[in-house]
């Protein structure tokens, strides 16, 4: 088996891709391995502690900083995000210095405008980890008032799918043609948020706009990716399991598996079933799910999107293992050709469509919800290959970048925030045998977000 978001001007580093070495699982020293992990969460931190503190993403081949979702305004992204990786991986004083930089400087009252889903699943979601593991009453006021902040975008809608843009300051909203993934990706983070608060407002409004999308699916229960949130009007024919559509299947699931949501857990069996049923496709041995028309069933393309390859993983959470891990298969084998996926990639024509890959983490993410399922070391051996292509080919001067072109291993001056949150934490888990983590019990959000698990 195999492993698994661009930026700017690229730099070459390394030449044509090549399968690292690997042992076999059996001598795999994965506690070695997770010490590696570790050690290149605090060698990156340490950069961003220096070059780029309090800034939403660090320029890894600069050292210089980017804002994210308001220009030339800073709330901490990558610093938000990192925290509950810090705290699984016992690194005390970095999350200690993250949480200060939060209270004395973290402040939402910005007359900007940010993207409600980015938010939701970043800094909200982000606040609300770290509160459930450093126990800090101020890091769940500030996501609170973050989330307050967001709810108008839910309120402006009459039929309750949210507006894709707030003004924080002012609550104007924008973007009423927008995507499932930006729609139903928030009943954990804002369910999480009512349970811990004690005020259901957030969670009826992340349910309600789930369940608005839901009820206007197809006759043959395919949901396309644009919609109009105020007149329910369908803008796109493509049904699609990839972006801008992916994660809200992932919250279909995660409702249930977190919040106990039957109502989620049978929508995500409906919504599996016409998937599986009608854009399930074999070609040359291998299964991929395919673009189609959203009431025909027919088929638009066969072109995959990298953010895809977390299907397999979710597939096998809600018990269709053996499609989730043929589709993974699939992934690796892309994996194999090339070092490091690219971001886009037609199997019927065997090449990318697109050469770029943002530090991606969803095959890891597949990987690690395949071992937790069954603990194959094949799993771990998948993620040690993703863990040791990313130390080969987007290891920068001051942290880790993206790539520009996969083919030529070119990097661009670009890290993510998420990178923080999402691989860092997937190889620490499936590696450490962590302390702080429970293994039986838990829950990661799409942006890696532990909101259930911590061991204290």
């Amino acid at each position: 088996m195999t492993d698994f978001r661009i930026g700017r001007r690229g730099l070459i580093a390394g030449g044509a891709a090549a399968l690292l070495p690997l042992p076999a699982a059996a001598e795999q020293d994965w506690r070695a391995l997770a010490g590696e992990v570790r050690e290149a969460m605090r060698w990156a931190w340490g950069n961003y502690r220096e070059k780029a503190w309090g800034k939403d993403q660090i320029l890894p081949i600069s050292g210089g900083a980017e804002s994210f979702s308001i220009k030339g305004h800073h709330l901490g992204l990558s610093l938000v995000e990192a925290l509950d990786t810090l705290w699984l991986m016992e690194l005390d004083a970095e999350f200690k210095d993250g949480v200060d930089w939060i209270k004395a400087s973290l402040d939402f009252d910005v007359d900007g405008e940010v993207s409600v889903f980015e938010t939701i699943i970043r800094l909200v979601g982000g606040l609300l980890s770290a509160h459930l593991a450093g126990r800090d009453p101020i890091l769940l006021a500030k996501a609170k008032d973050l989330a307050d902040r967001l709810m108008p975008a839910f309120a402006a809608s009459p039929i309750g799918l949210p507006y894709r843009y707030v003004n924080l300051k002012t609550g104007a909203v924008r973007g009423n043609v927008t995507n499932p993934a930006e729609i139903g990706s928030c009943i954990t983070e804002f369910g999480t948020l009512s349970r811990l608060t004690g005020d259901p407002r957030y969670f009826k409004a992340a349910k309600k706009a789930m369940v608005a999308l839901f009820g206007r699916r197809s006759d043959i229960g395919l949901i396309p990716d644009a919609i109009d949130c105020v007149t329910g009007e369908w803008k796109s024919r493509r049904a699609t399991i990839g972006p801008p559509s992916d994660s809200y299947y992932e919250y279909l699931w995660d409702g249930w598996q977190l919040l106990g949501d039957r109502d989620c857990l049978t929508m995500y069996k409906s919504c599996t079933a016409a998937i599986l049923e009608n854009q399930k496709a074999m070609l040359n041995g291998d299964l991929w799910f395919v673009d189609v028309d959203f009431e025909t069933g027919k088929r638009l393309t066969w072109e995959q999107d990298e953010l895809s390859s977390f299907y397999g993983g979710l597939l096998a959470q809600g018990g269709d293992r053996v499609a989730g891990e043929a589709y993974t298969l699939a992934w690796s084998k892309v994996q194999d050709k090339y070092g490091i996926l690219p971001e886009g990639y037609d199997p019927e024509k065997g090449a990318p469509t697109a050469a770029t890959n943002a530090l991606r983490p969803e095959l890891a993410d597949a990987a690690f919800n395949h071992w937790l399922l069954d603990r194959k070391e094949d799993w771990r051996a998948l993620v040690a290959r993703h863990f040791r292509a990313m130390q080969q080919w987007n290891k920068a001067p001051y942290g880790y970048a993206v790539m520009a072109d996969v083919t030529t291993k070119a990097q661009a001056d670009h890290c993510p925030g998420y990178w923080w949150s999402e691989q860092m934490k997937y190889y620490w888990l499936i590696f450490s045998d962590c302390r702080r983590f429970d293994y039986r019990k838990n829950y990661l959000s799409t942006e890696g977000n532990v909101l259930l698990g911590f061991r204290h």
